[in-house]
């Protein structure tokens, strides 16, 4: 079956909204301040199709470059064939988001600042470098009173 090449083609689930959260859009969204610089989600919102972005940027993180009364422009990076392409989108409020991509880092960097100095005021030494998993301590399992058990399948019993 030959199927539509448009422009929302085959978004059906993709800007379909969430569970419960039918309806207008919350006051809430219109009031978060954007400034140059910041990094942002884009997930489209279909309550409002103006200033809706193309399919291709619903899900992308991208940078703020400019601020307008009622919508940002974004800077998203898209790969097209072996390079990547710095793509500038004008895309309304209603479909952004603040990223916590990078909350986690940001909260490591301030729990470190902390330890450094609480090191610094007792004069020693401190490692702020994340170390990777360590495997697990090693022990041993005695049989003395844990006796093998032999492990064999139950057999299929019907009730009718």
């Amino acid at each position: 079956m030959p199927h539509s090449f448009g422009y929302r083609a085959r978004t059906r689930d993709m800007f379909k909204r969430g569970f419960k959260e039918n309806g207008p859009i919350k006051m809430s969204t219109y009031l978060i301040s954007y400034n140059v610089g910041d990094i942002v989600d884009i997930k489209a919102n279909a309550a409002m199709q103006r200033g809706m972005p193309h399919k291709y940027y619903h899900g992308r993180t991208g940078i703020v470059y400019n601020v307008t009364p009622r919508a940002v422009g974004i800077i998203v990076h898209k790969v097209v064939g072996n390079r990547y392409l710095e793509k500038r989108v004008n895309i309304r409020v209603e479909h952004i988001r603040h990223s916590k991509c990078r909350q986690e880092f940001l909260d490591r960097v301030k729990r470190n600042d902390a330890l450094k100095l609480e090191a610094k005021e007792k004069g020693e030494r401190i490692t702020l470098k994340r170390q990777p998993g360590q495997p697990r301590g090693s022990y041993v399992v005695s049989t003395a009173d844990n006796l093998p058990q032999t492990m064999v399948p139950l057999p299929y019993e019907t009730t009718i």
